[in-house]
């Protein structure tokens, strides 16, 4: 068994560094954009790049199908940021409002954070992850915030997050 492991670590492309080469297939943050060979850490590449399909082992023929197929690969990359361009105008319209409870001087019992940002976005029809949301810290004040939401390297899009009080008001509205 272990033979076997060692005979295929021995078929990896291997870097100056000594990592594991590898072929993006898509962009990653903090690592490159698709098309670059990259050389990663053994694990890192066995345990989440090339199970979540983001990259292959670099091999000659895998180089040479991205070289014949670069420019169809630009076009998709190309439509790709144009449709997050118009989700960040879109984003730039929008305005979210998240329902927390408070005391009376308005601080947070709890926090807003980044999954309740993409929760409330989910609801306006918009799906991003909460890892896409910008925060310095957690929102802990009933306030107006502008939150960033990076959807490319390059392309980031402020969007206007209201916290209100939760409940306590609700209540109040409907019995007047």
């Amino acid at each position: 068994m272990t033979r076997t492991k060692k005979n295929s670590f021995k078929r990896l492309p291997k870097g100056p560094n000594g990592g594991v080469q590898l072929l993006l297939i898509q962009s990653v943050e903090h690592l490159g954009r698709h098309g670059d060979i990259v050389e990663v850490k053994l694990g890192y590449a066995f345990n989440y790049l090339i199970p979540q399909g983001l990259a292959t082992i670099a091999t000659d023929h895998h180089q040479r199908m991205v070289q014949k197929h670069k420019s169809k690969l630009q076009e998709l990359e190309d439509q790709r940021l144009d449709d997050l361009r118009k989700l960040a105008n879109e984003l730039l319209q929008q305005s979210v409002t998240i329902e927390a409870n408070a005391n009376e001087e308005g601080h947070l019992y709890g926090s807003v954070g980044a999954k309740e940002i993409a929760a409330a976005l989910k609801q306006n029809d918009i799906t991003i992850s909460p890892d896409q949301v910008r925060l310095d810290g957690p929102l802990r004040e009933l306030a107006l915030y502008t939150v960033k939401i990076r959807l490319h390297d390059e392309i980031e899009a402020d969007l206007k997050v209201w916290v209100v009080q939760g409940s306590g008001e609700e209540e109040a509205a409907t019995a007047s």
